[in-house]
This record gives structure tokens, sequence and C-alpha cells, in this order.
């Protein structure tokens, strides 16, 4: 297979010389239009990006429609003073180029005319002129220049100790996790105890590299974050931040590691920024990607109409890889629409690891912007450590399990911890007045987190027989208040019987009943789905329904291409690519574009990932459902 290639990189060059600055210089200023990039301004003036950075510092951390950007009034004509050769070397484009010598890219095309009609090539050498300032203005002077020497800076070796934690050592320390990940670059996944860890030779600001980790969470700073900011996001004052963290008292830092109460951080994990990248899109160079998926082929060649069907009647997992394939093909339309081209590679793993080590041994995968696949878990595991040394980033698309998380991995199913502990704070946050019931099993996992997070609810066990009668949870029942009953079985006999036992409750008597955990025990054919509804069933899911009366474009489109509406395999497989293709034209590489502030939503999915230390990326966006009377399901978070 022939690939266009396709990369984005880009390097950070700084360099001290000596320059020439006219003492009467003047600026002038633009205002930021959607869609600007401060690229895209520094091209349209002639300036360079390191000239708006230096006039302009906050503009680094990026800008926003309407803001007003200052820039160098024109007024210095540049001449080419003579050339430099470069070799063209593996992932470099036009823009990292440019941005290593300090020119534009139409510079470069210019004096590589043949850079208009093709791409760079690996081992080809280009002329990138030097440019000097000659200034129209009479009155210039000379600033002295002052050598700098970086100072390498001191460190020292901290043996880790049970329990702690790159968070819990960045903040003993008074460093970041930038820092710490710069000092040791060849760490990957969990610490483990007596790792020796480089760190800054720096006073300590607390005495413990660990926290109680049933009180307390840490958290990173984020860039512009503040304290009005902070309490905002976690419901914390600057009093108490200070309280729990001294050192922040002097302010608050990029990067700065704060000890607070783990009820902010899950609250923190609810309150997200939603954003369209729709308008966000600023790169439409060619995407291309990669969709690893079991077709199983070999079994589909040569074969009659009738055994073709009957292939697809009885292989479930060859009809959910075609329902995914649709919709991922609607997604690069959709993104075409929106200027967007993708060349899409498609590869038949057939399911098994050997044929996923072949594939990615026999083609050049190392121009791929993103992976999709392969769809069993320990199969798309051995693909992102394969694509690891490569920074490609690899989707797994319908796992939810805990698998090992390389750097270069994103699992983009929320695992049911997730989802548990979300539900659960669903449940506290609003069940004030509310008289809450929890119906478990004794062992139950997510028992004790209930009781923890609720003190006053009332716990109620099956019989030794596996069920319930009425009047032990009528015993349990107030008339008075609503009540709220919290199912927590791995027993489809005990569902069954429980929501049977509810929904005959006197109509005076309020009944809603909730779960953090929607197994297939509901789903027990026993189970009435009309009972559910009546007691406004509310669970946490990774994805919703979509309701046909929106009239969604990829509904419509969906349904004039196949003939039929999409089925959540398909609409999985468009939301997916179209959010890694979005994420793609928004940013250089799809890692620049991963903000765990922000959260996309299509239609049926939410995608809001948040980076491990040392590790992959989760989706930790989910929702929160209730059943309706018309037996649809209602988004209530």
């Amino acid at each position: 297979m022939k690939y266009l290639i396709v990369l984005f990189s880009f390097f950070l060059c700084s360099c001290v010389g000596y320059a020439e600055i006219p003492s009467q210089e003047t600026y002038r200023s633009h205002t930021v239009e959607k869609g600007e990039t401060v690229y895209s301004i520094a091209q349209q003036y002639g300036v360079t990006e390191e000239a708006i950075y230096r006039l302009n510092p906050d503009a680094k951390n990026g800008i926003s429609t309407s803001s007003v950007l200052i820039l160098p009034a024109p007024g210095n004509e540049l001449v080419v003073k003579e050339f430099k050769k470069h070799k063209v070397k593996r992932k470099e484009t036009l823009y990292s180029i440019s941005q290593q010598y300090g020119v534009s890219v139409d510079d470069i095309k210019k004096y590589n005319k043949h850079l208009y009609a093709s791409e760079l090539k690996k081992g080809e050498k280009i002329q990138i002129p030097v440019f000097e300032k000659k200034s129209i203005l009479t009155d210039i002077k000379i600033e002295p220049i002052i050598d700098i020497i970086e100072e390498k800076p001191k460190t020292r070796i901290h043996e880790v100790q049970p329990k702690e934690t790159f968070y819990g050592i960045a903040r003993k320390y008074g460093t970041t996790i930038a820092e710490l990940k710069k000092l040791n670059p060849d760490l990957e996944g969990e610490l483990k105890i007596g790792t020796k860890l480089t760190i800054p030779d720096t006073e300590q600001v607390t005495d413990s590299a660990t926290i109680e980790e049933d009180r307390f969470d840490f958290y990173e700073v984020q860039p512009k974050e503040g304290f009005y900011r902070l309490k905002v996001k976690l419901g914390l004052t600057e009093e108490q931040i200070i309280a729990l963290n001294p050192y922040a008292k002097d302010g608050l830092k990029e990067g700065m590691i704060l000890k607070i109460p783990k009820e902010a951080s899950e609250s923190a994990a609810l309150n997200t920024n939603k954003i369209d990248l729709e308008d966000h899109i600023v790169n439409t160079t060619t995407k291309k990607v990669a969709l690893l998926l079991p077709f199983m082929l070999k079994n589909v060649e040569g074969d009659s109409i009738g055994s073709q069907e009957e292939l697809l009647k009885r292989n479930r997992t060859l009809r959910i890889a075609l329902d995914f394939y649709s919709g991922v093909l609607m997604a690069t339309e959709f993104a075409k629409d929106k200027g967007i081209s993708t060349v899409l590679n498609v590869f038949d793993t057939e399911g098994n690891s050997k044929k996923v080590s072949s594939i990615l041994s026999e083609n050049d995968f190392s121009k791929m912007d993103a992976v999709i696949g392969p769809l069993l878990s320990k199969n798309v595991s051995q693909a992102a450590d394969i694509l690891k040394g490569n920074d490609i980033p690899v989707f797994s698309p319908l796992s939810n399990r805990n698998i090992k998380l390389t750097s270069n991995l994103f699992q983009t199913l929320p695992n049911n911890e997730l989802l548990k502990k979300g539900m659960i704070r669903y449940l506290k946050d609003n069940c004030t007045g509310k008289n809450v019931i929890l119906i478990s099993d004794r062992n139950h996992p997510a028992k004790a987190a209930i009781m923890e997070a609720i003190p006053a609810v009332k716990v109620l066990y099956p019989r030794e027989k596996g069920f319930l009668y009425v009047t032990d949870i009528q015993g349990k029942m107030e008339a008075e208040r609503e009540n709220w009953v919290i199912l927590e079985s791995n027993d489809p006999v005990i569902v069954s019987n429980v929501v049977g036992i509810l929904n005959g409750m006197p109509e005076h008597v309020k009944v809603r009943l909730f779960t953090t955990d929607k197994n297939d025990n509901f789903e027990y054919d026993d189970v009435s789905n009309m009972h559910l509804a009546h007691l406004q069933f509310t669970f946490p899911s990774v994805s919703k329904t979509y309701d046909l009366d929106e009239k969604n474009a990829f509904l419509v489109s969906y349904k004039n291409q196949y003939g039929v509406y999409p089925n959540r395999y398909a609409a999985r497989g468009f939301d997916l690519a179209y959010d890694v293709l979005l994420r793609l034209a928004s940013a250089e590489t799809l890692f620049d574009a991963v903000d765990k502030d922000a959260e996309t939503e299509y239609v049926e999915n939410r995608f809001r990932y948040d980076k491990k230390m040392f590790s992959g990326y989760t989706n930790q966006a989910f929702y929160i459902l209730k059943y309706n009377e018309d037996l649809q399901f209602d988004v209530v978070k």
C-alpha cells in the first residue's frame, strides 16, 4: 500500500545573539478573529511567532476570539544575507523547520520552489534564508549583549517509600510533575517501592510525600488558574487551600501540586468545560488514520452470498466490526465537509495477536497520525506498545477493561470504577431531604463507599434464601419523604425481587430506584422495563441513546446511506473517529489537543481525557441516565 506522508511535529528553539533595536520602535494592534492562531497572524503580518510572544507573553497559553494582540509595526526591511543548508530529518515538517530557524513557511517555499507542489522528503536538502534587518529609522542604538550560560540545576536522589506517588513527591519538594518527568525520562507506569528518582535539590515544602488517600487527593494547578478559578472549580476558598498547602500563600503557579479534600477532587471531575471542536479547526492538512478491526476476511472470500449471510448471523464480532466501520466511514465524510481530508488505512486483524504483529511489522505506521483499534484489549495493548517508540496515538475503541496504559494509549471507554464514583457523588450531592435506602449484597464492592458518602443511609440485606419480603422493604420506607433506593446486587433473582416489590408500593409512597452498576442482571427476563420506568431508574452509563426526534445530521445521513438507523456500535465508530479527526485538526498533534478540562460530545458519546503520570490517557466523561415514562432515557447529568 502506498502511503501519503502526513506528520506533525514541532521544535522549540531559542538562541542568544546580537540584535539591533530601533529606539523609536512603534507598534500596531490586531483583534483576534474566530479560527485565527498565532501562526496564521504571524503569516498575515509577515512577522515571526517569537515577536508576537515577546510582546504578548500570555499568548503562549492560547489566544481567544476578540482578544487584542500587540504586533511589531512595519518599518524594518528584511533582506537575505545568506542561505543555510538543511537536511530534512524524519518527522520534520515545514512548520517545525520554520520554527527552528525563526522564518516563515512561505519564506522556505519562496527559496525552494518545488515545495509549492510537493511535500518534504526525508533526506532532501533545502536552503533556509538568513535575514538581516535594514532599518529605515535613523536613530539606532546597539543594546549590550549579555552572554547567558544556562546553569545545570542541582539534583539529588529520592528513594520511593511505601504509598508514595509522583504527585506526593512533587508536592514534598515543591516541584512539578513536568520537572520530575524531565529528570526521569525513562520511568513508566506506577512507582515501585525502592525506585530511585532524580529530584531538584530544593528545600522540602512539606514533611511527607503521602496523604490520607481516603480523605484527600492531589490536584495539579493548570495554566492561568488562580484562587478564584479554583474556588469555582473545586469549591475551596483561598484560605482553605492555603490551610492545606501553606506554601501556596505566595500565589499559585502552573504545575504546583496541591493537597485537596477528595470530595473537591470528585467535584472537579464533574465540572467540565464543554467545547465544540468544529469551531477550533486550524490544521486542515490531510490526516492519516489506521483502522484495525477483526473482519475475518479469510472466512468470507470466495463464499456464496448465502454462506456470507450465515456468517454474519453467527459471528457477532464480525457484525460489531462492520457496524463500527460504517460509523468511521461516515465520520470521514463529515470531516471532509469541514475541510479535513482523511486517508483511512483499514487492516483485518482476524481477531488474533499474531496477525496484529504481522500487520505492524509489514506496514509503515510511522507516518500515521492515529490508530483506532484493535478491538480486543490484549491486542490494543500490544499495538500501543509496538507503536510507542514513534509516538503514534492508539485508541482502544470498545473495551473498558483495566489494561496496561503506555504513554500513547487512549482508553476511550470510562471504566466501571469511574462510573461508580460518579454515581455515588451524584447521590451524595442530591440526597438532601430524601430517605436513602441501600439494598445490597453483603459483600458488594460498592457498599462501603455508599455508606461512607451517605452516613444516614438505611442498609438492608437479602435474607439467607436470597430474597426479601414486602414487609422488609416497607419497614424502611417513609411516606413523608421521597424514598431513594440504591440497589447493588449481582444476583438477578434479587434484582427482580426488589424491582417488583418497589413497583407495588402504594401510590402515596414516592420511590425512585438507583444503582452504581447497571449490569446484565437488570436485563433479566423477569425485570420489567415498565417497572424500571415507573421507578425512574437512574444509573451511570458510558453512552446515551440518541433521540430520533432530534433529526441529528449523522442519523439522517446514515439512514440515507444504509437504509437503516445506526446501532450503538455504528454510533460509537462515528463519535470516536470524528472526535479523533477534529482533535487532529485543532492542533499540531493529537497529544497537543488533549485538555483534561475540555469535554466533547457527539451522537451518543462524550470524551474528556486525563493523562496519567508516565502512563496513558483515560476517558473521564460519562452520563447519568434516567428511565422516563416513554421507556426512553433522559440525561440527568
